[in-house]
């Protein structure tokens, strides 16, 4: 069962990010804080909801949450700071983007970047454990997806639409055919186990 909070009784915002194991696109952050009276039977893990459910809870989150942030580092700024620290720069940019200033952050997660003077909290698997980690893990995975779906009309070749940039097999093999776009993360490991160098 989800818990509202690590620390009772102060403002505390919950943090996750989607996209960090992807080829492509950006990486998406989303920050929340809920209401005490928080609750709904379909909040969980984003990683465990179907794309109908978490469509069907987002505006229920967006329409009681006291307030929400969105941050995004896209794949240029993901190549020159690493996957790693753009995380953590698209979390700072969606708590930035919060209305209300918390006196406390939960992170998905075991590592995090002091953002201004906060205090954090990191949490394992915490989208499986806190309702406004949960929260932000479905906003950041629906905002990324809307974008994906959205470069995909460009570049229908990839499958973005279906595989939101990740590295399924069906991804790699279109970039072996087609080559990579402006929008692939080229310090990754775009081919599995196959040498890249005929990419570029």
């Amino acid at each position: 069962m989800l818990i509202h909070s690590f620390i009772e009784g102060v403002l505390e915002a919950g943090c996750d990010e989607a996209g960090r194991g992807c080829l492509a696109g950006p990486v998406v952050a989303a920050s929340v804080i809920l209401p005490e009276n928080f609750d709904h039977k379909l909040l969980n893990d984003s990683k465990l909801l179907s794309e109908k459910q978490r469509f069907e809870l987002e505006p229920f989150i967006l329409n009681s949450a006291l307030c929400f942030g969105v941050g995004i580092v896209d794949e240029r700024e993901i190549e020159e700071i690493n996957i790693l620290n753009a995380s953590f720069l698209a979390m700072h940019r969606a708590i930035g983007n919060l209305k209300l200033e918390p006196v406390h952050l939960i992170i998905d997660g075991n590592r995090f970047k002091n953002y201004k003077n906060i205090p954090h909290s990191c949490i394992i698997k915490g989208d499986s454990k806190f309702k406004s980690i949960a929260a932000a893990s479905i906003l950041a995975k629906n905002y990324r997806d809307r974008i994906m779906n959205e470069l995909d009309l460009n570049f229908p070749e990839y499958d973005w639409k279906r595989n939101k940039g990740y590295p399924t097999k069906a991804h790699r093999q279109a970039i072996i055919k087609h080559g990579v776009t402006p929008h692939h993360r080229k310090t990754f490991n775009l081919l599995g186990s196959s040498s890249q160098l005929e990419l570029f």
